[in-house]
């Protein structure tokens, strides 16, 4: 009996394995009803436990269910020589099944015992079971969808927190600058060929306002706006303190002779040093690094940092705007473009800040995106993952697959904002009521007044 394969097996041999495992009282309801081996295979826990096999010792179901899962594991591979999935049991055509084989024999024995392991008792199929299987629905997109705004506070104050750090590194790496006198710009193949614009850097800072007013309207529409939020406070920090690590490494010479480049004059007192650079590092942050705002800098040059914000925007606009509006992404893509190129022709950056930046702003991007639209491959390696990002293992917990690009309108917005300010103010009064009711005052005169009363029977 061993021998011969199970999908193979009749009935009687099905009677035959029960009278072997000791489960002879239920064979001839298995007769009865005429399950033979890939009937066995294909039975669950519930239909053990249900007419017409109502088997009624709960015991028996699950020793019984276990020793089928058993042979479900033990025949997976005689199945798929004979061109089954193991899963449902279904033939395939012998090219397809190589195929299943193939994906099948990828998985190492102690994966697949692992899956076996954690397949739940009731007949339920797990995630765990196939090698391939995931939270996300068929077609990848995200089944929970949990605003989690906590998260989008944190993300916040960790983006806060990287632009007070970008704006102290700058003020000490403008102070670190090169003697232009000693150090003269170095040799750079389009600056050398491009004449200096002098009104391009603004140029550049305007096309970048107008992405972000592009990108605040992608974000009131949307309808996961905070995910989006967070998403865009993460990676935004994230670069910008690489940023950080790179301008202080290494101090390039000024890039063009207009720049006006001298380090602020160094004061004696440590304290005082201290006070006269947050003053400064505020100036920049209030201003945001723009020119535009009044903000003059140097040294702040490996990596751009106008780079970095035109071509965050851009791909962040172009992801979760609708795939038909072609003309808003050409758009976006020939701002960020026009923008990189205002940035060179104002001579305020080397070619190299410049493609440093929309590299590694663009491959951070993709990467962060190409793991949160693919968690179910990262389904066994969680472990890996909270150590090498851990960043990303908080953030996107509770996303299992890609986020929809879904809209609401305005009057939806307005509506939900009314509900949410309503709830909060009737939240808001109760707990007043409540305060109100507890005076002490109040509260003492309830057992003053008891005290009282015993006090008179007991005199009387």
């Amino acid at each position: 009996m061993a021998q011969e394969p199970i999908h193979k097996w009749d009935c009687e041999k099905v009677v035959e394995w029960l009278n072997d495992k000791g489960y002879s009282k239920y064979a001839p309801k298995f007769f009865l009803n005429k399950i033979d081996g890939k009937a066995l295979l294909l039975l669950t826990e519930t239909d053990l436990k249900t007419p017409p096999l109502n088997i009624e010792i709960l015991g028996d179901v699950k020793r019984l269910y276990l020793d089928i899962r058993q042979l479900k594991l033990d025949s997976q591979t005689v199945l798929i020589e004979h061109g089954f999935d193991p899963q449902s049991l279904l033939y395939f055509s012998k090219g397809l099944s190589n195929m299943i084989a193939h994906s099948y024999s990828n998985h190492r024995i102690e994966e697949q015992i692992v899956n076996y392991r954690y397949q739940p008792l009731d007949g339920t199929e797990s995630e765990y079971l196939h090698p391939q299987s995931s939270r996300s629905s068929e077609d990848g997109q995200a089944t929970t969808l949990r605003p989690e705004l906590w998260k989008s506070l944190i993300a916040l104050g960790y983006c806060f927190v990287v632009t007070w750090i970008t704006a102290f590194v700058m003020v000490i790496v403008h102070d670190r600058v090169p003697d232009m006198k000693k150090y003269p710009p170095l040799p750079d193949i389009f600056l050398d060929n491009v004449p200096h614009i002098p009104w391009a850097f603004h140029m550049c800072e305007w096309t970048g306002t107008v992405l972000l007013l592009i990108w605040l309207c992608v974000l009131l529409v949307h309808k996961h706006r905070f995910i989006l939020l967070r998403r865009f406070f993460a990676l935004s920090g994230t670069v910008f303190l690489l940023r950080c690590i790179t301008m202080l490494i290494t101090s390039l010479s000024v890039p063009g002779t207009h720049l006006d480049c001298n380090p602020r004059p160094s004061i004696g007192d440590g304290e005082f040093d201290i006070f006269q650079k947050i003053r400064a590092a505020y100036h920049i942050w209030k201003g945001a690094g723009m020119s535009i705002q009044g903000v003059r800098t140097c040294g702040d040059y490996m990596f751009s940092g106008h780079t970095v914000a035109l071509t965050m925007l851009n791909f962040f606009i172009t992801e979760y705007s609708p795939r038909d509006i072609y003309l808003l992404h050409t758009f976006s893509w020939l701002l960020n473009m026009f923008g990189i190129f205002f940035i060179l022709s104002g001579h305020e950056h080397y070619s190299i800040d410049v493609f440093i930046a929309f590299y590694i702003t663009s491959r951070l991007f993709l990467y962060y995106h190409t793991l949160a639209n693919n968690q179910s491959l990262m389904q066994r390696d969680t472990g890996r993952t909270r150590i090498w990002f851990p960043l990303f293992s908080f953030f996107e917990s509770g996303v299992d697959g890609i986020v929809p690009n879904e809209y609401e309108s305005p009057v939806v917005i307005v509506e939900k904002l009314f509900c949410f300010l309503k709830e909060t103010l009737k939240r808001i009064m109760f707990v007043f009521i409540a305060n109100l009711s507890m005076k002490p005052g109040s509260v003492s005169s309830v057992p003053t007044n008891n005290i009282s009363r015993k006090h008179k029977r007991k005199t009387q």
